[in-house]
């Protein structure tokens, strides 16, 4: 396809995208609780899907066909769980104890505003004021057992052992960047709404908006074997590495930077990414003149770390869009970056062809 064409067909990210973004962001969804933002991408798609299911474990699953025959099976995933908090016991006047669900390093969270419950039940991470600490108290991060969430005298009853708990931030913008908690991976979901909205005619999309991803992406493994797509891109942010580092040395970890585009995979500690999928997303960055940069091998996963092992084995990459600060109560990602991202897999689909799997890795 031509690139004036290719250009022509990509889904724009305006207001009303941005918007949809920001209550996605605001949704509270933590590993196995991701309701309130499954409910949301359920009105959004249910009247385009040419096949909706939500299977045992809650993901979202979308088919969209194609009008040609024999179509490549394209498989879209992004998940719909944040980190976040589970109450473990009351203890009383307020206060409940708490393990955290997913990857949150406990030194950030004294003080934090959070929301509890279907209800949002506002609260607040709570400690021994640096008034009543001793010397030795201040010098290492508080252990999680040690820490509270606190919704004040009288309101136990407002939530229970069990409930799920985020961070209470709101999303908002300025200028070109966008604050909020859980765009990892609300901007991966907001993007799939689009491709389910405005599908690439030359596949059957496969379109999973998975849960439990920050605890192991289990919602993604049985999405990939129910779908039994012939390859697969999964949607994500990643952590940018591109404040200063002060030594004057050349960062070398992660290395991501806002502002320069989608980060491709190559691989990462669940996943070494399909060769021939990473050519066709940089070929087609570059007919487009579009930025991208390499997310650098170091930790984490994705998704797709379940989803290529399944079955015969799935050919997949993943593409990010970068963002600092990630499993904390902020995020910060670019606008542009995620308009770049959405019309480089969008566009990377529609030039795919079958014979692309017949080539060599």
């Amino acid at each position: 396809m031509k690139k004036n064409n290719l250009l022509k067909t990509t889904p724009q990210i305006g207001e009303s995208q941005i918007d949809l973004l920001r209550r996605l962001s605001d949704s509270v969804a933590v590993s196995g609780d991701e309701g309130a933002v499954r409910k949301i991408v359920l009105e959004e798609v249910k009247d385009v899907a040419d096949e909706l299911k939500i299977d045992a474990l809650g993901n979202v699953l979308v088919t969209r066909k194609s009008r040609q025959k024999n179509a490549l099976r394209v498989m879209v995933a992004a998940h719909m769980d944040e980190v976040g908090f589970m109450l473990v016991n009351d203890d009383g006047d307020g206060l409940f104890s708490f393990e955290i669900v997913g990857g949150i390093d406990n030194r950030q969270l004294v003080g934090k505003p959070v929301l509890v419950g279907k209800d949002g039940v506002p609260g607040i991470i709570g400690a021994k004021p640096i008034h009543l600490a001793d010397a030795d108290e201040l010098k290492k991060p508080i252990p999680v057992e040690n820490l509270k969430i606190d919704i004040g005298p009288g309101n136990s009853k407002k939530v229970k052992v069990g409930d799920r708990g985020t961070f209470a931030t709101r999303f908002f913008q300025n200028g070109p960047s966008m604050f909020g908690k859980a765009l990892d991976d609300r901007l991966g979901v907001a993007t799939l709404i689009e491709y389910v909205k405005h599908p690439p005619e030359n596949v059957d999309l496969l379109a999973a908006f998975t849960v439990q991803e920050e605890i192991g992406a289990r919602g993604a493994k049985v999405a990939g074997f129910a779908l039994d797509p012939d390859v697969a891109f999964v949607i994500e942010s990643t952590p940018a590495n591109d404040l200063p580092t002060w030594d004057d040395e050349e960062n070398f970890r992660y290395n991501v930077h806002l502002g320069a585009g989608p980060a491709i995979y190559r691989l990462d500690a669940g996943t070494l990414s399909d060769p021939r999928l990473i050519n066709l997303l940089v070929e087609t960055a570059e007919l487009l003149e579009i930025p991208y940069q390499f997310r650098q091998p170091g930790k984490g996963g994705t998704d797709a770390g379940a989803i290529h092992k399944n079955r015969a084995g799935i050919p997949s990459v993943s593409i990010s869009v970068p963002g600092r600060y990630a499993h904390t109560a902020v995020l910060i990602a670019h606008l542009e970056d995620w308009k770049n991202s959405v019309a480089l897999v969008h566009a990377a689909i529609q030039r795919i062809e079958r014979g692309l799997l017949s080539e060599e890795r």
